[in-house]
C-alpha cells in the first residue's frame, strides 16, 4: 500500500530491487529524507517481502536508540557476546534513525564492527536518516565512508497528484469514501508529511462517525482547520 510518485519512486524501485535480490544489488541502502515521508514504510516492506520469500532469512530491525540502549545493558551485564551474536548473524539488518548515533562514541565504535561483520558475509544492511551521510555532524568518518559505499536514495514530499493519492489510500484502508473536492482541497492544505494527511483523514472519520456531518470542503475545513 505504498504511494508511489514522483517524489518517491527511485526509493521504492530500489528498496524492491533489494526485496527481490537482497546481498547483491545495492549493499549497503542508504535511505533519507524528512519525517513521515515513507522511510520506516519502506523498511517494513522489504523486511515483509523478504520474510515471504525466504522464510529462513534471520531478520533484524531496530531503531538506533533502542541499538544504543541494548549496547549499553550488554556492557552493564557483560553480554557482549550475545549482542553481537544478536546483530553479526543477522541476514537482513534494518536500523531506522541512523543519526542518533552521530556522537556516540562507543555506539559508533559497535555499530562499525556490525556493519564489517555483516559487509564481509556479504549480507544485506539497510538504513534509514534524516540526511545523508555527508551531513551527519559527529559521525566518524570511517563510518560515513562504508555508508557511502552502496546506494545512497532520498525520499522527497509528495506532490500534488501523489497527496491526493495518499489520501485517498488511507482514506480508503480505514473505510471512508470522500468527494474528489475533498481529496484536492486536503491535498492543497496538507503539505508537509504522509502522517499529517493521515492524521487528517482520521479525524474526519471520527468527526463524520459521531456528528454526521455532510463531507463536504466547508465542513471539512471547518473540523481540519488546527
Amino acid at each position: 500500500n505504498f504511494v508511489i510518485g514522483a517524489s518517491n519512486n527511485f526509493a521504492y524501485a530500489a528498496s524492491l530491487a533489494v526485496a527481490e535480490q537482497p546481498n547483491e544489488m545495492y549493499n549497503p541502502l542508504f535511505i533519507h529524507g524528512d519525517v513521515g515521508l515513507g522511510k520506516t514504510h519502506l523498511l517494513y516492506a522489504i523486511a515483509n517481502h523478504i520474510r515471504h520469500k525466504h522464510p529462513d532469512f534471520n531478520i533484524v530491525y531496530i531503531h538506533a536508540d533502542q541499538f544504543t540502549n541494548e549496547f549499553i545493558d550488554a556492557v552493564r551485564s557483560g553480554k557482549n557476546y550475545e549482542f553481537r551474536d544478536k546483530y553479526h548473524n543477522a541476514d537482513l539488518f534494518l536500523i531506522d534513525d541512523i543519526q542518533y548515533i552521530s556522537g556516540r562514541e562507543g555506539t559508533q565504535v559497535e555499530f562499525f564492527h556490525v556493519f564489517n561483520a555483516l559487509y564481509e558475509k556479504g549480507h544485506q544492511i539497510v538504513m534509514t536518516s534524516d540526511r545523508p551521510p555527508s551531513d551527519l555532524n559527529k559521525l566518524e568518518e570511517r563510518l560515513r565512508t562504508r555508508f557511502e559505499w552502496g546506494l545512497i536514495i532520498d525520499v522527497k514530499p509528495p506532490n500534488f497528484e501523489t497527496r491526493v493519492a495518499i489520501a485517498q489510500n488511507k482514506a480508503q484502508s480505514i473505510g471512508i469514501d470522500l468527494p474528489r473536492e475533498v481529496y484536492e482541497y486536503l491535498a492543497e492544505n496538507l503539505t508537509s508529511n504522509v502522517r499529517q494527511i493521515e492524521g487528517t483523514i482520521k479525524k474526519i472519520k471520527a468527526c463524520h462517525d459521531l456528528d454526521k456531518f455532510p463531507l463536504d470542503v466547508p465542513n471539512i475545513s471547518r473540523i481540519i482547520k488546527d
